[in-house]
C-alpha cells in the first residue's frame, strides 16, 4: 500500500507560478513512476506530468515549457514546479504512484489539491 500527501495548491494570478509537492509513505519495494494529473470541472482527468525512478519524464503539450517535474527517489517525493500559468491551468491536481515492477505495477492516487488561476 502506499499514501500519497500532496501540498502546495492555492489561488494565483495568470502568469504566476506555484509549486506542488507530494509524499509517498508506506509499505512498498519501488515506485517506478510518479505524476500528476489533473481534473477540471466537467473535464476528464488528464496527465500533466510524470517521471519514472530513471529520470524519464513525459508532459501534457499544454505544459510543455511551463511546468517541470522533479523526483527525488530516495524521500520519495515529487514535486511540479508550475509557472506562467494560465487560466486553464485551474483543476484539481492529482498525485499519482506506480508501485512495484514492471510489468506489475499498482496504481495509486491522492486526494487531490486544487489549483485556481484567476485572469
Amino acid at each position: 500500500q502506499v499514501q500519497l500527501v500532496e501540498s502546495g495548491g492555492g489561488s494565483v494570478q495568470a502568469g504566476g507560478s506555484l509549486r506542488l509537492s507530494c509524499a509517498a509513505s508506506g509499505s512498498f519495494s519501488n515506485i517506478y513512476a510518479m505524476g500528476w494529473y489533473r481534473q477540471a470541472p466537467g473535464k476528464q482527468r488528464e496527465l500533466v506530468a510524470d517521471i519514472t525512478t530513471g529520470g524519464s519524464t513525459e508532459y501534457a503539450d499544454s505544459v510543455k515549457g511551463r511546468f517541470t517535474i522533479s523526483r527525488d527517489n530516495a524521500k520519495n517525493t515529487v514535486h511540479l514546479q508550475m509557472n506562467s500559468l494560465k487560466p486553464e491551468d485551474t483543476a484539481t491536481y492529482y498525485c499519482n504512484a506506480e508501485a512495484g515492477w514492471v510489468p506489475h505495477l499498482y496504481e495509486y492516487w491522492g486526494q487531490g489539491t486544487q489549483v485556481t488561476v484567476s485572469s
